[in-house]
């Protein structure tokens, strides 16, 4: 049985808390230390502060039906859990394995079966405000925290209802989410008799197996580069340093320009990243090419949806290459801007593709762009 629920809804009592006193010590900091940061704002702290607890102290106000999420679930969801929740070759199923026993008694029995080997969400979650808190921050997992609390509720309406919790004309909100978690097939079967967390200090009963003592022995002094990208995949994902954020120790390679001979410490230091994050001179906007294509803005779309993360120009990453998209759907407009905006699967394997949310315009400018060939 999965512990990260009790570690996070420990975790999540004190968030709160923390960020309070971590603007508190920003404050104080930047007195000390003038010029190098500064306390964060009432917003900020907001912006960060969206845990539900267990409780379901943080839980906005809202709601949506079953019938409501079943249409949010049939455009952002489908492609990877499945239409009844029971995903694919690639992602584990969230709804089965439970019964109406199970709900009664708060222990799903299957997970002490030896002849039931599968394991669902449903089977395992203890508490519905982590069903509610994972969708809320992480789904759908190419643009997270993208639903709004309404759409929320009705996702996990349906999701609830799939597996028999609610009925089909229920109305899940924050009014009733705490008579709800009273039906979660699984409330009584979250532990923490065991050597993990939280441990004696959070209410558990057992010694943490993990002491957390530094080792600081037989460190290595320096690091020396082995290896390095080859030139053709440098540039695959887009600039590396226009990807990263100017705080940190990482900035990100410039991958625009070859690697520097003599890679490693020496070598970076040569080719400073200030220059790459510096605001280019505004260029005069592209014209179209011969095809009527505006290919640049094409490739900044994709960028800027993050198409690049899944689909190199010409090679596979976890989708194909759009090199191979645009010789096999050469002058289908049509068919690839729905592809786009409505999501695939199975069509290039067993990774599905999430529907996206960009404009009609944007989606016909990219599919323009690759239906003629990807021109620059």
């Amino acid at each position: 049985m999965s512990r990260w629920p009790e570690f996070r809804d420990a975790a999540h009592k004190g968030l709160g808390g923390v960020l309070l006193l971590l603007a508190a010590t920003l404050a104080t900091a930047a007195d000390r230390f003038p010029g190098i940061g500064r306390a964060a704002t009432p917003s900020e702290v907001a912006a960060w502060d969206i845990d539900v607890r267990p409780d379901f102290k943080g839980l906005p106000p809202g709601k949506g039906s079953v019938a409501e999420g079943q249409v949010i679930w049939e455009a952002k969801c489908e492609s990877c859990h499945g239409v009844f929740g029971e995903s694919n070759q690639v992602f584990s199923p969230l709804v089965g394995g439970t019964t109406a026993e199970d709900i009664k008694t708060g222990r799903v029995a299957r997970l002490t079966d030896p002849a039931f080997p599968g394991r669902t969400t449903l089977m395992k979650v203890p508490n519905l405000s982590t069903l509610w808190d994972y969708i809320n921050r992480a789904m759908p997992w190419n643009q997270p925290k993208s639903l709004k609390p309404d759409e929320v509720y009705a996702v996990t309406a349906y999701m609830l209802n799939l597996g028999g919790i609610v009925p089909e004309k229920f109305t899940l909100s924050n009014q009733n989410m705490a008579e709800v978690q009273g039906r979660m097939p699984n409330r009584n079967g979250m532990t923490t008799g065991h050597a993990m967390w939280p441990g004696r200090e959070l209410g558990g009963t057992a010694r943490p197996d993990v002491q957390a003592k530094a080792c600081m022995r037989d460190c290595v002094d320096a690091v020396q580069v082995a290896s390095s990208l080859p030139d053709f995949a440098r540039n695959a994902h887009g600039n590396l340093a226009e990807q990263n954020r100017l705080v940190g120790a990482q900035r990100g390679a410039d991958t625009t320009r070859p690697e520097p001979k003599g890679a490693g410490a020496a070598a970076a230091a040569a080719t400073p990243v200030v220059a790459v994050a510096k605001a280019a001179p505004a260029a005069p906007a592209p014209k179209p090419d011969a095809a009527g294509v505006d290919g640049k803005a094409a490739v900044a779309l994709a960028a800027k949806y993050a198409c690049t993360a899944c689909h190199g120009m010409a090679q596979k990453i976890i989708g194909p290459g759009f090199a191979e998209i645009a010789k096999r759907h050469a002058g289908k407009v049509d068919y690839l801007a729905g592809k786009i905006r409505g999501g695939s699967a199975g069509v290039w394997g067993s990774i599905p593709m999430p529907a996206q949310t960009l404009s009609e315009n944007e989606a016909r400018l990219l599919a323009s762009w690759i239906a003629a060939g990807m021109p620059k």
